[in-house]
């Protein structure tokens, strides 16, 4: 059973990275699926006051990869992320967004997630799709 310890252990390995700087949260776990928060303001805004596409993707590869990580096959794996693609349908000026990472197919050597983001009304603003190859530790 996952539990909030687990959410914390997540968060923790966020000090002085990308998350920190962006603010991404991990707020739940389930069985299959991971999901994370990002504030919207201009710490991740283009110039036209949206929210950047770049940051978008950079939630959903925080998400995916956390998520891999968290449900990699056994201890002596590790997972990196080898292709991202995202299309934007909605902007955001402000608020939080929130990601949910699902994993479409999980194999011996990859997983692959599909990481919808929403805003606060459950908007669709980006859905990606995240591949990660599974490793074998060195």
């Amino acid at each position: 059973m996952k539990t909030i310890t687990d959410l914390e252990k997540l968060n923790a390995v966020n000090k002085n990275t990308l998350m920190e700087t962006l603010d991404i949260t991990y707020t739940e776990i389930g069985d299959d699926y991971l999901v994370a928060t990002m504030p919207v303001n201009s710490k991740v805004h283009q110039p036209m006051g949206l929210l950047h596409g770049g940051a978008t993707v950079a939630l959903a590869e925080s998400v995916g990869s956390a998520a891999s990580h968290y449900f990699r096959l056994e201890d002596n794996q590790e997972v990196r992320g080898i292709e991202i693609s995202a299309n934007h349908v909605r902007s955001v000026k402000e608020g939080v967004v929130t990601a949910k990472a699902t994993i479409l197919h999980k194999g011996r050597t990859t997983i692959l997630w599909e990481i919808k983001i929403e805003d606060e009304k459950q908007r669709l603003i980006s859905i990606c799709k995240l591949t990660c190859i599974i490793l074998t530790k060195s």
